[in-house]
C-alpha cells in the first residue's frame, strides 16, 4: 500500500510516496481504511525536532495520528465493531504505534469510535486529539452548569471545542482571542469574546464575574499561566495543554485553586487506561449527533501526495480550522 514516508527528521526534510506493506488486523485491533487524516502540532512539532522529542518514531517515520475511516476487519476479541462499521480515532504516529499517512491503519479497538453520523469523514478527521483534549480538560475541572468558563485561545483547534463543550455542560462561556475573525468564530458558538490585546486580565474579570471564573482553560498555556491565575477564581481549577516551564505558583496558592495539566497522548504513549479514550470518542459522537459539536476544518483541501503542503500550511499560521489530508 501506498504511504507518505519521513526518511529523515527536520524542518526541511520531505514526505517521499512509498511502498509499504499492507498491515494484517491482531488481537484488540481493527484494521481501518483511511479516508481521512488531520495535521496537529505535535505531528509537525515529531516531524521537526525527531529524535528530540522522546515519543517521535524511528526514521523512516509513518507520522499522521488522527484518522476517520471504514472497518475492513476486526481481530479476535473485538466487541462493538464490525466490517463497514465508520470510525474514527487517534491511535498511531508516534513512539511504536504507525501513522495515518497511509491507506490504512491497525487500530487498537480501545482508541476508536463510531463516526459522527452527520459530519463528512473529512470535519470527523478533525476531531480527535483535540476534542478528546477539550474533553478532559473541561470534566478534569469539574465544569457544570451555571459556572462560568474562560477558554484561552477560544478560536484554536482545541479552543473552539472547548467552547462549544462547556455550553453544552451548561456553562456561561467567555473566550479570548484578538481579530475579526476570531471574535467570529468565538461567538459563532454562543460566547463572550474578550480581546486580549486591548482588554486587561484584571478589567475582563471585574466586568463578567464576582471574583473570577469557576473554570479556566488555557489552551494557550506556557507564560500565559500567569493570566489564568489572576482570572480564576478562589477554589477555582485551571486546566491547561501547555505547562513546559518554569513559574511562580504563589498566586495558585493563595486562591487554593488546582491546576491541571492535560496530556492527552498518555494513553497511546503508555497503553494506559486506552478505553477511555474510545469512551470519550463515543460521547463527543453523541453530542455532535445532538448537534453541539463541530469542528472547523480549514478551507484548503489536500490530497494525500500533498502531505508537506499540509504540514507547510498549517506551519504558517494561516490556518482557519484544523488541516485535513484526504486519501
Amino acid at each position: 500500500m501506498k504511504a507518505m514516508l519521513l526518511n529523515e527528521y527536520g524542518e526541511s526534510a520531505n514526505f517521499e510516496v512509498s511502498e509499504i506493506a499492507k498491515p494484517e488486523v491482531k488481537a484488540n485491533h481493527v484494521l481501518v481504511k483511511i479516508a481521512a487524516s488531520s495535521v496537529n502540532t505535535i505531528d509537525m512539532m515529531i516531524k521537526n525536532m525527531g529524535s528530540d522529542l522522546p515519543l517521535s518514531p524511528a526514521a523512516p517515520a509513518l507520522l499522521g495520528m488522527d484518522f476517520s475511516g471504514t472497518v475492513e476487519a476486526v481481530g479476535e476479541g473485538v466487541t462493538g465493531y464490525k466490517v463497514g462499521d465508520e470510525v474514527y480515532g487517534c491511535a498511531g504516529g508516534l513512539a511504536d504505534l504507525p501513522g495515518t499517512l497511509t491507506e490504512y491503519i491497525v487500530a487498537d479497538s480501545n482508541l476508536i469510535g463510531h463516526k459522527p453520523k452527520d459530519l463528512t469523514m473529512r470535519e470527523t478527521a478533525a476531531l480527535p486529539l483535540v476534542a478528546i483534549t477539550a474533553y478532559e480538560g473541561l470534566t478534569r475541572a469539574g465544569v457544570k452548569a451555571g459556572q462560568k468558563v474562560l477558554v484561552h485561545g477560544g478560536s484554536g483547534g482545541v479552543g473552539h471545542l472547548a467552547v462549544q463543550l462547556a455550553k453544552y455542560f451548561g456553562a456561561e462561556v467567555f473566550a479570548t482571542g484578538t481579530g475579526d475573525k476570531q471574535k467570529a468564530i468565538v461567538e459563532k458558538f454562543g460566547a463572550t469574546f474578550i480581546d486580549f490585546k486591548t482588554e486587561k486580565v484584571a478589567d475582563y474579570t471585574a466586568k463578567y464575574t464576582d471574583g473570577g471564573f469557576d473554570v479556566v482553560f488555557d489552551t494557550v498555556g506556557g507564560t500565559n499561566l500567569t493570566n489564568s491565575m489572576e482570572a480564576v477564581a478562589l477554589n477555582g481549577h485551571i486546566s491547561t495543554t501547555v505547562s513546559l516551564l518554569e513559574i511562580d505558583l504563589t498566586p495558585l496558592h493563595f486562591k487554593g485553586a488546582s491546576l491541571h495539566v492535560v496530556f492527552m497522548l498518555i494513553p497511546m504513549l503508555h497503553n494506559f487506561k486506552r478505553e477511555k479514550h474510545g469512551n470519550i470518542l463515543e460521547t463527543l459522537a453523541k453530542i455532535s449527533n445532538e448537534g453541539h459539536l463541530t469542528p472547523i476544518v480549514d478551507e484548503n483541501r489536500f490530497s494525500f501526495e500533498q502531505v508537506a503542503d499540509a504540514y507547510a500550511h498549517l506551519g504558517s499560521g494561516k490556518a482557519i480550522g484544523k488541516v485535513v489530508v484526504e486519501n
